[in-house]
């Protein structure tokens, strides 16, 4: 298949559309369903993130990608009981046998909201747990390397059968040259091949030099999908996920306190009172998801007021206060935070710290970073700088 032509390109009035490679093959088979134009930016965007990240740690990875940015990332790592439960996979008793289950079920659970509807891509062959957690959410498809016959049964039967599944070949190396139209006029460029692993973290130049190898993996994530975030981003990372992504902010605090309040609440989906709400059985999976983020922020009277907590609840809950949710916060610690470019003022510090951030990468080279690393020991957070902006547009 040389060609592909889209149903539209990023809206309806935009036609015709089409994919291509001029006088080349492409690298994909669709297996199902009729991707469309953002699917195939989301397609191939979220492939490279996890195929680097496979690369990188030598782990399985997934991802959940909205609007060419990824909500989360994750390599496979066995959920704890909690966060099972706060990722609404509990009832898959098999879970722990698959560890791609296990990275997408980081990765789809980090921010269920940002994630209804979202893109898939998985580093390794789908296999039938995968396509069975897959097949019970709200996504538009997925893209990976193969596909077990059973699970490619499982995926075909959503979305009445038309559900999205895209093949590519793991061996397909692009181009090193890139090209892009604006206005119609063609830009060119070098392709970001840039690596990152272990070694972009060595030059640490805070008083704290301590970086164990799991922040290490962490950072490494942090950075992987920041690379394919649509910028200026930031990106929280913990236990092997990324848990807070901030994207596509002019500015780079709004970036790391729109991070910093998803990794809080990530944090604080698997508080013991948010586990325990006693939702009605009736109230599906997604207004699970709305009712949680509004208990969790502050209008929570939206959910508990009388008249309206019997909608959601067969007990009403106890409010979760502030000082509670602050008090929570403050116990956490050993986040790891990625920027895709320098921080210029050490307010992004300081909102990191609240947020349990004990490690940094970032590029470095602001005429300010004296005063960005005098705030990492304020905190008594270590700080690499990578020497690399990870801009991606």
């Amino acid at each position: 298949m040389k060609e592909f032509e889209l149903k539209y390109g990023c809206n309806p009035n935009q036609k015709p559309s089409r994919i291509y490679m001029d006088g080349k093959e492409l690298p994909i088979e669709i297996l199902n369903g009729r991707p469309g134009y953002i699917n195939f930016l989301d397609a191939f965007n979220s492939w490279q993130l996890v195929k680097e990240l496979k690369e990188a740690l030598g782990m399985p990875a997934a991802t959940s990608f909205k609007h060419v940015s990824p909500t989360s990332a994750a390599v496979g790592r066995v959920l704890s009981p909690e966060l099972k439960k706060a990722c609404f996979v509990d009832d898959f008793e098999d879970l722990d046998s698959s560890l791609l289950a296990s990275a997408y079920a980081r990765a789809r659970g980090t921010d269920r909201m940002s994630s209804f509807g979202d893109w898939i891509a998985l580093s390794e062959k789908c296999d039938v747990i995968t396509a069975k957690l897959i097949q019970r959410e709200v996504s538009d498809g997925v893209i990976a390397p193969d596909y077990e016959p059973e699970a490619l049964a499982i995926l075909k039967t959503k979305k009445k059968g038309n559900y999205n599944i895209v093949k590519i070949d793991p061996s397909y190396i692009p181009e090193p040259i890139e090209r892009k139209q604006v206005y119609g006029i063609t830009f060119e460029q070098g392709r970001n091949d840039f690596k990152i692993d272990a070694s972009l973290l060595e030059n640490v130049v805070t008083e704290n030099k301590n970086i164990p190898d799991d922040a290490k993996r962490d950072l490494i994530i942090a950075l992987i999908t920041l690379k394919y975030t649509q910028s200026n981003s930031v990106c929280f990372a913990a236990d092997g996920q990324a848990i807070g992504v901030g994207a596509g902010q002019q500015s780079r605090i709004h970036c790391t306190r729109l991070a910093g309040n998803k990794a809080d609440l990530w944090h604080l989906r698997q508080h013991p009172r948010v586990l325990a709400l006693p939702f009605l059985e009736t109230l599906g999976r997604p207004d699970r998801d709305n009712v949680i983020d509004v208990y969790l922020s502050e209008d929570s009277d939206d959910v508990l007021a009388d008249g309206m907590w019997q909608q959601y609840f067969s007990v009403k809950p106890e409010a979760f206060t502030k000082e509670e949710k602050r008090a929570y916060l403050a116990g956490i610690t050993g986040v790891a935070l990625g920027s895709d470019a320098f921080f210029p003022f050490g307010d992004n510090i300081d909102r990191a710290a609240k947020s349990g951030v004990s490690y940094i990468a970032e590029p470095g080279g602001s005429i300010r970073d004296s005063l960005v690393i005098e705030a990492c020991n304020k905190y008594n957070i270590a700080m690499a700088f990578t020497g690399m902006r990870l801009f991606h547009h």
